[in-house]
């Protein structure tokens, strides 16, 4: 980013830090059970288009009440960094390996293939619907084929290079001590993701649960089948609810109540967490009332910032840690 942008941005974001709710920076330690405070150290990480907007939008979530609210995210360098150990951090999908180089390598030829068609301005949305479809269900194809095991992902998650930003886990645990739901809507592996989330975070959250494909093993161990519709990256949104499972099911710990699926439709006031424009559908089947739209913009951003301001309510940029998300959860309950 050259200085001259670079000023620009800050100039904005102290701007609209001078607005109640965003004066500082939440800090949320769960050993001692309380909130603290952080003066804003870095400003340029956070930007708020409409201060006076997010203001009402905060307010009408408030007065809703903790059980009219629920968080829809993304995971990949949303929920999970961009830059993990000075390189770009791996994909829940991208860290699969199955252990059979020649599927492996199958998997990548798909990737540099359709990836590209994924983010062309010239195809038309139908018809890239339709490729996505077919990427989707071709990798899926191959995975089945080439054998991939329950102990490949445990192995592939523990050899990735990825990991969740800072304060992750102490949003999760201020949401659920207040019964809001997380949804984790994702087009890669709901397997993989749990696996991260077990091997990262150790722990699970009775409140959490996960929107993406599922896999079926047999008693060995294997792949055998997905389960339910094929959730892409172009179909990612409360239509898909159906596919959504608590996380602590393959934590093998049933106790404490979840949320069905028609009482996650009464929760008509949304926070919305993603990293592309495109996520900002995940909400798309929910007839919300007041949503805030948080976007994660992680590289290209001087190119980007403009559209990003305008599609979300919030932008952070620089790999943001979560303590501002806290923060804002803490205003509206």
């Amino acid at each position: 980013m050259n200085y001259s942008f670079q000023f620009q941005v800050q100039a904005i974001v102290h701007t609209s830090f001078r607005q109640r709710h965003f004066s500082s920076f939440l800090r949320y330690t769960a050993s001692r059970r309380n909130l603290e405070m952080e003066e804003v150290k870095d400003a340029s990480d956070l930007l708020v288009g409409d201060p006076a907007l997010m203001e009402t939008k905060i307010e009408a979530i408030r007065l809703g009440g903790p059980q009219k609210l629920q968080v829809i995210a993304d995971f990949d360098a949303t929920l999970t960094k961009f830059s993990v150990n000075g390189t770009r951090g791996q994909s829940s999908h991208g860290l699969l390996q199955q252990g059979n180089p020649e599927y492996d390598a199958k998997r990548q030829q798909l990737y540099e293939y359709y990836h590209p068609l994924e983010f062309s301005p010239t195809i038309g949305l139908e018809e890239k619907t339709k490729l996505m479809e077919e990427w989707w269900g071709k990798t899926h194809a191959l995975l089945v084929e080439g054998g991939l095991t329950y102990e490949s992902i445990r192995q592939s998650v523990a050899n990735a290079n990825i990991a969740f930003r800072e304060g992750v886990p102490e949003l999760f645990e201020f949401l659920e001590e207040r019964d809001i739901p997380v949804l984790i809507f994702s087009a890669g592996l709901a397997d993989t993701i749990e696996e991260v989330l077990r091997q990262k975070l150790h722990r699970y959250f009775k409140n959490v649960r996960i929107v993406s494909n599922r896999m079926v093993f047999d008693d060995n161990g294997s792949l055998v089948s997905f389960k339910g519709k094929l959730i892409h990256s172009l179909n990612k949104n409360e239509h898909a609810l159906d596919m959504a499972a608590p996380v602590h099911e393959r934590f093998g710990d049933m106790d404490g109540p979840t949320d069905d699926n028609a009482s996650l439709k009464k929760r008509t006031n949304v926070l919305l967490l993603g990293d592309h424009l495109g996520d900002l559908g995940m909400s798309d089947g929910l007839n919300y009332e007041t949503r805030i739209s948080l976007g994660f913009l992680n590289h290209n951003i001087e190119n980007s910032l403009s559209c990003y301001r305008e599609a979300f309510d919030v932008v952070f940029v620089n790999d943001a840690p979560m303590w501002g998300v806290i923060k804002l959860v803490s205003q509206m309950c």
